[in-house]
């Protein structure tokens, strides 16, 4: 079939013309070659019918790609697997803690702060020399779910009554609030955000510096991007707190914990390292 001109139906059950660009664009930016990646969507190609779930494409897509690399699969499939951390949230949280300490902050997550009227949970506390971020996590686990409109105006609430405090006590340092999604901001999240002062940080927002350029430049990845291993050794892992792919270096014990065979073992790392290099 001519995918130029293909209906695809999206995880919000909308339907859309297919972009064969922006499946080459995944695919090279996983690592695969120019060559590798029309290979690819020539063989999706042949698979495809009008109406087809974007899920299905990326499947098919994710599975060719496996056969070449599965480190670059890791990559290419980094967006579910950001999703597959849950279905706590706390994975996440620790996830992004590790982003902002990559960028040279000092990292706490899960800390209470006291605001004028009552003490405050917040997902992670980051501080430099110059100030401190208040991050709040909105975490989603399944495609098509956007943050609206009132997740910026209940944390916004949350931080006037932290930061009356903060300010009440003479604190050296500016406090800043941020909110990050690992899926989509509506436009009235980002008006209000903006508006309101708020830093918002989501998958693909802001467009020069959104959440998925953080992960790229940092080389941080989940351990749920590994392909390598199951998805019960996955939530084991995860549940020893190991989030990163870098961590598992040196953790044989740790994989066998997991229930992975020794004779696996060397395999599991190779394919951290090469996502992950340290």
């Amino acid at each position: 079939m001519d995918i130029k001109n293909l209906i695809v139906t999206k995880a919000s059950g909308n339907q859309d013309t297919f972009s064969a660009e922006k499946l080459r664009r995944s695919l090279t930016k996983s690592g695969a070659s120019a060559d590798i990646a029309e290979g690819i969507l020539k063989q999706v190609g042949t698979i495809v019918y009008n109406g087809i779930p974007t899920k299905k494409i990326y499947q098919a897509a994710f599975e060719l790609l496996k056969k070449n690399s599965s480190d670059q699969a890791g990559r290419y499939n980094l967006k579910r697997a950001i999703m597959a951390l849950g279905p706590s949230g706390y994975p996440f949280e620790q996830f992004v803690g590790a982003i902002f300490q990559s960028q040279g902050y000092q990292v706490k997550v899960k800390q209470y702060l006291q605001g004028i009227c009552v003490t405050h949970e917040i997902d992670v506390l980051a501080a430099n020399k110059d100030h401190a971020l208040m991050i709040e996590c909105k975490y989603h686990n399944r495609q098509g779910i956007i943050s609206d409109v009132k997740i910026p105006l209940y944390i916004h609430s949350r931080y006037r009554d932290v930061l009356g405090k903060w300010n009440e006590k003479g604190s050296q340092k500016p406090l800043e609030c941020w909110v990050v999604t690992n899926t989509k901001f509506s436009t009235d999240a980002v008006q209000y955000g903006n508006c309101a002062g708020l830093h918002l940080l989501g998958w693909n927002y802001p467009v020069s510096r959104s959440l998925s350029m953080l992960i790229d430049h940092s080389g941080l990845y989940p351990v749920t991007c590994l392909t390598t291993i199951s998805n019960t050794e996955k939530e084991r892992i995860l549940q020893a707190g190991v989030v990163l792919c870098s961590d598992l270096v040196n953790k044989t014990d740790l994989l066998r914990t997991a229930g992975i065979s020794l004779s696996r073992i060397p395999k599991v790392l190779a394919e951290a390292e090469a996502l992950c290099p340290v």
